[in-house]
């Protein structure tokens, strides 16, 4: 029998999503790029205890994300070092299959800007409203 993560990483793997959060027969995905899923699904108020959540890309933006939406554990196909940090501090474990520096933007011309956003912070509650600063201010 398959383990939540276990299938988790396969729906992420073999399917065209971003992200993918499973428990037991319970699982929701997402095609969106960066945080804007995680960021959906805690303003929809979903509450994801006890979920595993596989992602394509997890930073230190989207590790505070996760620890909001209360996850028992990550995996990411890239995680940064910050990620790996913060997921161990806030007592969740993570797997990856790679393991980078920095999170870098899209265009690949220097830092993601949900990391910038939340470079000094340390309380997840911080991290969401500097990461909604700066999707508003990106998307205008």
């Amino acid at each position: 029998m398959k383990t939540n993560l276990q299938k988790a990483k396969e729906l992420l793997q073999t399917g065209e999503y971003t992200c993918v959060l499973c428990q037991g027969d319970e699982v929701f995905t997402s095609t969106e790029r960066g945080v804007a899923p995680l960021v959906n699904w805690i303003s929809s108020g979903m509450d994801l205890g006890g979920f595993s959540a596989a992602d394509k890309i997890v930073g230190r933006a989207a590790a505070f994300l996760y620890s909001l939406l209360g996850v028992d554990e990550v995996y990411a196909s890239v995680m940064s070092e910050g990620a790996i940090t913060l997921l161990s501090e806030l007592n969740i474990p993570a797997s990856y299959d790679s393991k980078t520096e920095h999170i870098i933007n899209r265009a690949g011309t220097g830092g993601c800007p949900m990391e910038q956003a939340v470079k000094d912070i340390t309380e997840p509650e911080q991290a969401l409203e500097a990461i909604r600063k700066k999707m508003k201010e990106l998307s205008r």
